[in-house]
This record gives structure tokens, C-alpha cells and sequence, in this order.
């Protein structure tokens, strides 16, 4: 799938194409696949960042499967490696497969193999879960988790982690890279204390919203509905059995309050619920809309581009004391709660539902964090501003 090219930008090339006569500077872009969307929108956002360049995607994950060679070794390490954690249901196919020695070596060759094809200013990477660094090329990786910071979950399940190998490979990952980018400042602190990172060498830029929203008009909110909100797929990790139960207290306190669940399809009895389901990306934003507040007590959040979304849409916020939650939301917008506490959540929602005065506020301190941190122009800035410390990348 080609990206689209931005007006006034430089156009964005697959690796395999011909590389054009140009003194542009380039820089190549690793990502494995078109999901999640932050893959596709980071190339809008380098390319904004750096009119003056010519970026070079090299889909990781699109040049593995035109392998077949490489995908059955890998299965035989994958099984090597993984089998009894496969067998006990504690990690994901998908996971084991892009976790294994042999296929980060593999992409290691790959990305030097790029870089005696093209002339680079620098190379760029989403995610950790493979090493696009190059010897004498300036290198830059940005993540939102580490998996070590999973331990920091009080529900996380420690038999999920990948094996030792492999996250000895994953420190590898930010030891090689010039600067390592993250989302929160709980990433970032897992990079310091966790993996020995340098401080100088890793940096928040944040994030923006998987949704388009026209941040030039104000989203105006009907707070006397009293309708919770929750978006997300996976309904137990996600918090949402926690919800149920408190918002059968809510409703004691609230008659009139209602519940939209979209994203996953859990049953439920009570009043006032409608479970949506899935939507498409585009259609997510009627329900922000129509809501009062964002509600997602959530157990385990890498970072939750959900959240990020409801900053947007001017919502207040209800979530758990987790990972980059601390970031997101403050006593200014919405409340944090410890994760699994029914009773404090319950309070919490009851509180904000009986002050009206109060959501407004909150809502107006989201929209103002949206515009100032969360937005993708604000990354790009960021990126640009702490690559311009690290090198002359105007000269390749």
C-alpha cells in the first residue's frame, strides 16, 4: 500500500523503487506492517518534519512474507523458543513469531543491505521489536511500551515476557539508537532505570490521535445527558467488568445516566448500556461527541491513543493510576483510580456526573493538553528539535 503524499512535501518511496536523481537528503523508515495506524501516520509526520528530505519505507513485515525461506527457519526457532508459552496460551503466534534471534538478525542484515543501496541522512523506526541501526548512520527508534514496564502492572502476568534472549536483544535495540523516542514519561523512566538508557539519549515527544478532528471548532458537549463512554476492544484487560459493576452504583445516584460500550460486544443486562461494538476509525467520533465523559479503568496501557482521542474531543477523563495514564489525565480534566477498585471508580463517576460545572472545566483542560502536547504537528516538532541536536542531517 503506498502512503499519500502531502502538498508541499516530499513524496514518500518504497526501498525496492529506483532512487531518483536528487541532492535530497534521505531518510529510511522501518515499520512492520500498515497496522496500527500510528505506522502509516508517522510517515505524514516525518515528512511534515522534514520537507528538505526524501523519505525511503521499508515495510519490515511486507519483506518477510515475500520470504519463505526466512518464515519457515523462523517458525522452527519461534517453536524453539516459545512452544511451551504457545502451549499454555501465554503469548500470541503473531508475538513469538517477531520475538525470536533469528529474525532480528535477519532485519538487521536487511537494514544494512538498505543502507549500502541509499545514501542516508538517517534511519527511523517504529517500535522495538527489531534493530534498524546501521554503523555510522544516525539512528532513531520510537515506542510506545518496553516490555519490562509491563512489571510495573500490578495485573500483569510476568509469564507473558518474552525470553531472556530476547529482551537482551531489546536493550540491544536502544543501546545502538542515537535517541530512542517514547510516548510517556512512564516509557521513559522504564528506558533510565530498566535498560540502563542514558537520559540524553531518550526523549517524550508524546503522541496524537488515530482519529481526524477539526481542532479549530470547539466540541460542545450536552453534559445533562450523563452518558460514560468507553472505547476499546479487549474488554477484560481494558477494565471493563470493573465498569459494569460501578456503574450499577451510578445508576443508583443517577437514574437518568447512560453507558455507550463501542469497540467490543460483552453482554450485559443493565439499563441504560448500549454495547455498539465495532466501528470504523471514521464513524468513532459521533460517540465522543455525544458523550459526557470518557471512562476506561484499565489494567495493563502501554499508552492508549483512546485516551488521546478523548483529549481532543474536550471529554473528561475517568481512568486507572497506570503507565502513561498519570500523563493523560490529572485533577484538572478527570480522576485516576487504582486499577480493579470498583468502589473508588464508582465514586469517581458519581462525583463528576453531580457537578456539571466541574465537566465543563475538566473538558476545557483536555482540549487545551489536545492542542499543546497530543497533536502529531507537536510530535514532528519534537522529533525534529531533538534530531537537530544529535546531527546535521541536512547533510548526508
Amino acid at each position: 500500500m503506498n502512503s499519500p503524499d502531502f502538498p508541499g512535501q516530499a513524496s514518500a518511496t518504497h526501498a525496492s523503487e529506483a532512487a531518483p536523481l536528487s541532492q535530497k537528503p534521505r531518510i529510511a523508515f522501518f515499520h512492520l506492517g500498515d497496522v496500527p495506524i500510528a505506522n502509516m501516520t508517522m510517515v505524514g509526520v516525518l515528512q511534515r518534519a522534514f520537507p528538505e528530505a526524501q523519505l525511503v519505507r521499508i515495510d519490515v513485515k511486507d519483506r518477510i512474507k515475500q520470504n519463505k525461506r526466512v518464515i519457515l527457519i523462523n517458525l522452527l526457532f519461534m517453536l524453539k523458543e516459545y512452544w511451551k508459552k504457545l502451549l499454555l496460551r501465554q503469548r500470541r503466534l503473531w508475538n513469538c513469531f517477531f520475538t525470536t534471534p533469528y529474525l532480528f538478525k535477519h532485519i538487521k542484515k536487511l537494514a544494512a543491505q538498505i543502507a549500502d543501496e541509499n545514501d542516508l541522512a538517517f534511519t527511523f523506526q517504529m517500535q522495538s521489536l527489531f534493530d534498524a541501526s546501521v554503523p555510522g548512520t544516525p539512528h532513531f527508534v520510537y515506542t510506545d511500551h518496553t516490555f519490562l514496564v509491563n512489571l510495573t502492572y500490578p495485573h500483569f502476568d510476568r509469564s507473558t515476557l518474552p525470553t531472556p534472549k530476547w529482551l537482551a536483544l531489546e536493550k540491544s535495540v536502544y543501546a545502538n539508537a542515537t535517541m530512542t523516542f517514547v510516548r510517556s514519561s512512564h516509557v521513559l523512566r522504564s528506558l533510565i532505570e530498566q535498560y540502563g538508557c542514558p537520559p540524553e539519549r531518550a526523549a517524550c515527544v508524546y503522541a496524537g490521535s488515530n482519529t481526524t478532528v477539526d481542532d479549530s471548532i470547539p466540541t460542545r458537549h450536552d453534559l445533562g445527558r450523563k452518558n460514560i463512554l468507553f472505547v476499546g476492544i479487549d474488554w477484560e484487560r481494558k477494565g471493563g467488568p470493573e465498569l459494569i459493576q460501578a456503574f450499577k452504583r451510578v445508576l443508583a445516584h443517577h437514574p437518568s445516566a447512560t453507558l455507550t460500550i463501542v469497540g467490543c460486544q460483552p453482554e450485559c443486562d443493565l439499563p441504560n448500556c448500549e454495547v455498539v461494538g465495532l466501528v470504523p476509525v471514521d464513524e468513532v467520533g459521533r460517540y465522543y461527541r455525544d458523550a459526557s465523559i470518557f471512562c476506561l479503568p484499565t489494567k495493563v496501557e502501554p499508552f492508549g491513543i483512546v485516551f488521546v482521542e478523548a483529549l481532543h474531543y474536550g471529554l473528561p477523563i475517568v481512568a486507572t493510576q497506570i503507565g502513561a495514564l498519570p500523563d493523560l489525565v490529572s485533577e484538572r480534566n478527570g480522576r485516576l483510580v487504582p486499577p480493579g477498585e470498583v468502589d473508588a471508580l464508582a465514586t469517581a463517576l458519581i462525583e463528576l456526573l453531580s457537578d456539571p460545572e466541574a465537566l465543563a472545566l475538566f473538558g476545557e483542560e483536555s482540549r487545551r493538553l489536545a492542542l499543546e502536547r497530543y497533536n502529531w504537528e507537536s510530535v514532528g516538532r519534537r522529533m525534529r528539535q531533538e534530531i537537530s541536536h544529535c546531527f546535521d542531517f541536512a547533510s548526508p
